[in-house]
């Protein structure tokens, strides 16, 4: 931006409308000390409410609060921000150049990729290619090849068969204090059970999950896909720049909040935050679902319908209660390409790898607490607390362990849930409602923290006394609506 700046100043001089000019001059006149830059580009720079000028000019000049009463008084005579203002005009001087020396021939009407372009955008034709999509990205290949059959092989196969029973056998025999064996391998160790969860449940959904969106994203379809649902994003406070955040939160919802940065206002900002911590499941938590449900079609529609309704809801009521402007959607769309291999295996290895570092040692450090809650029998007692509030939800006893569970980790809650749904406790109704329970259950520990460094300790907190009860009370009225219909999934 500063680049564009000192050209426009100094190579090819032009004037905004008279707006911006009358602004310009003003904050010019207002701007006493010496800047490495022209006063025009300062000036500019603050109109567009570039951070680090803003904070340089309010710590140097005794003016600025008219500085900032000149730039609220122009804003208001734009509908957009100033930054997109300007830079649209810009833009339009660019092309007035560009048009007078350069022809392009249009050959792209007939083509192909015009032709998708088209099609992936408008909702009649856009909707269809999403769903399928969705079904063959992500319920075919994640759900059904990563968190069933690579899950099987791995947990079943080799831990099952192989790595726990070994574990356990050497534990035993060359560690005769109890405790200790309890801490590394048996029901809860950090071998048996928290490094199970990371690599034979978590590690094949993740891998599979980041392929499959390192296809879609360098495909170049998120930016299309951004323009399809910006109606319906406008209607709960975001519009279509969101879905980028949003779409990564399913494959970790510590980066998408981080992600949030890029929104316009902070009014986005907080919605898009609220809604990846309620109802956007990560990549495992996310594949893990898929694969409890996937045998049951049923179980697996109404989880989908129930958590996309309680997206929206909660979306719009947020949209009505917090304050803000309209939002505005702009993006440039790059074009479709064929994917390639070497980006598609950088990317996925780059952000398993990533992934993988955080959760192992949160999964061990799990494993610890829950250790350390068997011993002084805290972990029991919590457990039987819960009691009551599962069967609130219609849900066995042993549910409470994977709620447990989910405090540190969704994911690592879901997987609770998996091997509850091997044992064969759990029915169809109430594999449904638990799934719908922990999905918009309180975020991760590390999405915790990034949201308190992200939207500040009151918004966090507000956040999370809202998503605690809500996940319970979505969770009863789902069982009862289950149980009313006498529905048999």
């Amino acid at each position: 931006m500063l680049k564009n700046e000192l050209l426009e100043n100094n190579v090819h001089p032009f004037k905004y409308d008279d707006n911006i000019e009358r602004a310009v001059g003003e904050i010019e006149k207002l701007l006493k000390s010496n800047y490495k830059v022209s006063k025009r580009s300062v000036a500019l720079l603050l109109l567009q409410e570039d951070g680090e000028i803003t904070e340089l000019v309010r710590s140097r000049e005794a003016s600025f609060p008219e500085i900032q009463e000149v730039i609220r008084r122009t804003q208001k005579k734009f509908s957009e921000p100033m930054h997109y203002v300007i830079t649209m005009q810009r833009q339009k001087k660019v092309d007035e150049i560009v048009s007078q020396v350069v022809r392009a021939e249009d050959k792209s009407r007939s083509s192909i990729g015009s032709w998708l372009d088209r099609i992936t955008v408008q909702p009649v034709t856009g909707i269809p290619i999403l769903l399928l999509v969705l079904y063959f990205g992500l319920y075919k290949f994640v759900g059904e090849f990563g968190a069933g059959t690579l899950v099987d092989f791995i947990e079943g196969s080799i831990f099952e068969n192989y790595i726990n029973p070994w574990v356990n056998s050497v534990v035993e025999a060359y560690i005769p204090n109890r405790a200790v064996q309890e801490l590394l391998a048996m029901e809860y160790g950090i071998i048996t059970l928290g490094i199970r969860y990371a690599v034979a449940i978590i590690l094949p959904i993740v891998g599979t999950f980041f392929l499959m969106f390192s296809v879609i994203e360098d495909s170049g379809y998120l930016p299309r896909l951004a323009l399809l649902v910006d109606r319906v994003f406008k209607s709960i406070g975001l519009n279509g720049r969101a879905v980028i955040p949003l779409t990564l939160g399913f494959g970790c919802d510590t980066m998408a909040t981080l992600v949030s940065r890029t929104l316009e206002t902070r009014r986005e900002r907080v919605i898009a935050t609220l809604l990846l911590a309620l109802a956007i499941p990560c990549s495992a938590q996310l594949g893990v679902i898929m694969g409890l449900l996937s045998g049951r079609p049923g179980a697996l529609a109404i989880w989908v319908v129930f958590i996309a309704l309680v997206f929206l809801l909660v979306g719009y009521l947020a949209a009505q209660v917090l304050p803000g402007e309209r939002p505005v959607f702009y993006m440039e769309i790059p074009p479709l390409r064929l994917p390639r291999a070497g980006n598609i295996i950088e990317k996925t290895v780059s952000r398993m790898q990533w992934y993988f570092l955080e959760i192992v040692p949160i999964f061990i450090i799990a494993s610890v607490l829950i250790w350390i809650g068997r011993m002084t029998g805290t972990f029991d007692a919590l457990v039987q607390g819960a009691d009551s509030l599962m069967g609130a939800l219609g849900l066995p006893p042993q549910t409470a362990q994977a709620f447990l569970f989910g405090f540190f980790r969704r994911d690592y809650g879901a997987a609770g849930l998996y091997d509850l749904q091997k044992a064969g406790i759990l029915d169809g109704v109430q594999m449904v409602v638990a799934s719908v329970t922990l999905t918009l259950f309180v975020p991760c520990i590390a999405q915790f923290a990034v949201m308190l460094k992200e939207r500040g300790v009151k918004t966090t907190l507000a956040i999370m006394a809202f998503i605690f009860p809500f996940a319970f009370l979505a969770g009863y009225v789902l069982n009862m609506i289950l149980k009313a219909a006498g529905m048999v999934l």
